[in-house]
C-alpha cells in the first residue's frame, strides 16, 4: 500500500522541535510532527497543590486545540463551560507521561505545568504533545536550577493498521481509516509508560500487538535523538 505522503511504512513524518519559541515560559517549544503543530508552554510556581507530600513537586498538563487546528471550525471549550471529554483524556494522559521522567523530591516543592496547545492538527496530536512537552519541561527544570530531578527522557509516537498493513506515525487521512490504532509512550530505555491501543475497524491480535509497539519503539528512539540535539544544541 503507497503512503498519501509517499513515506515507507515505518518512517516517521518530518519532525521539526523549535526551542524556546515563547518568550515568557521557563521552557518552550513550538513541535512539528508533518503537518501537526504543537505550542508546548512549561510554567513552574514555588508551590504544589494539596494532595502533594510535604518536600515534594507536582508535574501536571493542560491540552487544548485552537479553533481552526482542525479541518472545521470546533468551539472553544470555555465556549462550552467545561473541558471536553477528549481534551482531559489527553491533558491526564500528558500529564502522567512526563511525571515518569521526574524525581519529585528532588523537583522540590514546585509545580510544573505543561501547557500544549494544538495550532494544527493532522494526526498525532497527543503523542506529539508528549515529545514536545518532555522538551518544554526539560528547559524550564535548567532554568530554575532544577535539572537534576530530570531522571529519564520521554517521547511518544502513533502506530497503526491500515488496510491490514502496519504504518508509523499515522497522519490523518491514516488514522481516520486505521482498523486499528495504538499510541506508545516510552521513557530512553526502551521502557513503556503508556500503550493506548483501539480496535477500530477489526480486533487485532496479541502478535500484532507487539509488532506495532517494536514500530513504535523504532520512531521514539528518532524522537529521542532528536530530542537530545535541540536540548544539546
Amino acid at each position: 500500500m503507497a503512503r498519501i505522503d509517499g513515506r515507507a511504512a515505518d518512517q516517521l513524518r518530518p519532525v521539526e522541535i523549535i526551542p524556546n519559541f515563547n518568550k515568557f515560559a521557563e521552557g518552550s517549544c513550538l513541535i512539528r510532527c508533518g503537518n501537526t503543530q504543537v505550542l508546548c508552554c512549561a510554567s513552574v510556581e514555588e508551590r504544589t497543590p494539596p494532595h502533594v507530600p510535604e518536600g515534594e513537586g507536582w508535574v501536571t498538563a493542560e491540552y487544548s486545540m485552537l479553533p481552526r487546528a482542525n479541518r472545521e471550525r470546533s468551539k472553544r471549550d470555555i465556549a462550552k463551560l467545561k473541558l471536553s471529554p477528549r481534551s482531559a483524556e489527553i491533558q491526564r494522559l500528558v500529564g502522567r507521561s512526563l511525571r515518569a521522567c521526574v524525581d519529585m523530591k528532588k523537583l522540590g516543592e514546585r509545580t510544573v505545568t505543561i501547557d500544549c496547545d494544538v495550532l494544527q492538527g493532522d494526526g498525532g496530536t497527543r503523542t506529539a504533545s508528549v515529545t514536545g512537552g518532555y522538551v518544554a519541561l526539560a528547559l524550564a527544570l535548567k532554568k530554575v536550577g532544577a535539572a537534576d530531578a530530570l531522571v529519564d527522557q520521554v517521547a511518544a509516537v502513533s502506530a497503526g493498521i491500515v488496510d491490514d498493513q502496519l504504518l508509523l506515525d499515522l497522519c490523518y487521512e491514516e488514522d481516520s481509516s486505521a482498523q486499528v490504532d495504538l499510541n506508545c509512550i516510552m521513557t530512553g530505555d526502551g521502557k513503556l509508560v503508556e500503550i493506548q491501543g483501539t480496535g477500530e475497524g477489526r480486533a487485532f491480535t496479541v502478535e500484532e500487538q507487539r509488532a506495532l509497539v517494536d514500530l513504535c519503539a523504532k520512531g521514539i528512539a528518532q524522537l529521542q535523538t532528536i530530542q537530545k540535539n535541540v536540548l544539546e544544541g
